[in-house]
């Protein structure tokens, strides 16, 4: 599972052209889900995500997470993280799950994330959608459930 994490001080997801969701402070994650993902991967991820101390405290270090400061969450599936890149110009993505088993696991990371009562917003699976959001920072970070230990 791979994610791009971005603090935010806001941010939306249209759908489709038609329906808004968005968030105030918090997290924008774009979610690419990898062959080999479990519940495993996801379950780590949406800790390691909801636990990362990105936040400012009191003397402006970064030593807050989204649950220590009540932020919110915006999950975008993102199958395009799973591109290669390494032939050509034009990225192939048989890198990233197929849909029947990435979005069972990209709806247990939106789960995960909600009962540690985390306020989220989604974006929809295979969806067309246009994502708007103000970095805060600009804190912009990458991780790949490969290089964390899975739990």
């Amino acid at each position: 599972m791979k994610a791009v994490l971005q603090r935010v001080t806001q941010a939306s997801v249209t759908i489709n052209g038609s329906e808004t969701r968005s968030i105030g402070p918090g997290l924008v994650i774009l979610l690419g889900v990898m062959p080999g993902d479990t519940e495993k991967h996801s379950a780590t991820m949406a800790n390691k995500l909801c636990q990362m101390r990105i936040f400012s405290d009191e003397n402006g270090k970064m030593n807050r997470s989204l649950l220590d400061v009540g932020g919110s969450m915006l999950v975008v599936s993102n199958f395009t993280l799973g591109a290669d890149c390494r032939k050509g110009t034009r990225p192939s993505f048989s890198g990233a799950a197929a849909p029947d088993v990435a979005e069972p696991l990209y709806q247990h990371f939106v789960r995960q994330v909600r009962e540690k009562g985390v306020e989220t917003q989604t974006g929809e699976f295979g969806a067309d959608m246009q994502v708007s959001l103000v970095n805060d920072g600009p804190v912009t970070i990458l991780l790949d459930s490969d290089e964390l230990t899975i739990h």
